[in-house]
């Protein structure tokens, strides 16, 4: 662009172009990844109670649900089961699984399963089956939500496309364009960009989804897969 436009700052932009459009764009399908997710542990979890109900011990349940488990968190629920057939300690099992999952709802099942690893009772099932009515509600609110902010996602995307566009007919306007050859014209478009760029980024962030705060969470190790269970302080 440098080359064909002698312009230095359209040679920036379209580099610029090239990384943050797919990286904008991106960010309209991760908020419908998340929500699938949420749904997908909701079935898990549902499907875990089930067969715990009809008396199935807890790591060999966790470890058939890998056959089973939805598409979005598959690979959360194999390494699990492999992690459990590999001899870990379920609570350690567990937190990493938690870790993988990092999500609050994630935390939610996780500290549910770690109460029954631990009290060896018949009231997990059903306390499995309250979370996963729990984990429903909250998925009709967060695609109600989502459905909110797909309106000004789609303002964004389609400010996106007309501005790409419209510079795309500017370009083949000689005349039109000629004004921004000189170095003040330069100056003047990199201003006007850093405008449309700044006006894009901010309108990316209203549209974002707040990051949820998980509380399975060990402040004093870098990650949880490398915790042991008997150093982990009581949540």
């Amino acid at each position: 662009m440098w080359l064909a436009s002698g312009w230095p700052v359209g040679g920036v932009l379209a580099g610029l172009a090239v990384i943050g459009v797919p990286w904008l764009l991106a960010q309209f399908s991760a908020a419908n990844a998340a929500v699938e997710r949420l749904e997908a542990l909701q079935e898990w979890v549902r499907r875990t109670s089930d067969v715990l109900a009809a008396g199935g011990g807890l790591e060999q349940t966790l470890i058939r649900s890998a056959r089973t488990a939805p598409e979005p968190i598959g690979v959360e629920v194999a390494t699990l089961a492999a992690r459990l057939q590999a001899r870990w300690p379920t609570p350690r099992a567990l937190l990493a699984f938690a870790d993988d999952l990092d999500d609050a709802a994630g935390d939610l099942v996780v500290a549910a399963l770690l109460l029954g690893a631990e009290l060896r009772g018949p009231g997990l099932a059903r306390v499995l089956t309250e979370l996963a009515h729990s984990l429903t509600e909250e998925v009709t609110m967060r695609r109600k939500v989502e459905a909110d902010r797909a309106k000004p996602r789609a303002n964004a995307r389609w400010l996106l496309f007309i501005t790409v566009a419209a510079a795309g007919l500017a370009a083949l306007n000689g005349d039109y364009l000629a004004p921004y050859g000189t170095a003040l014209g330069q100056l003047v478009l990199a201003v006007i960009a850093a405008l449309m760029v700044g006006c894009l980024l901010w309108m990316r962030r209203l549209t974002a989804a707040a990051p949820t705060v998980r509380f399975l969470v060990d402040p004093t190790t870098a990650g949880g897969a490398a915790r042991d269970p008997e150093e982990v302080p009581a949540r």
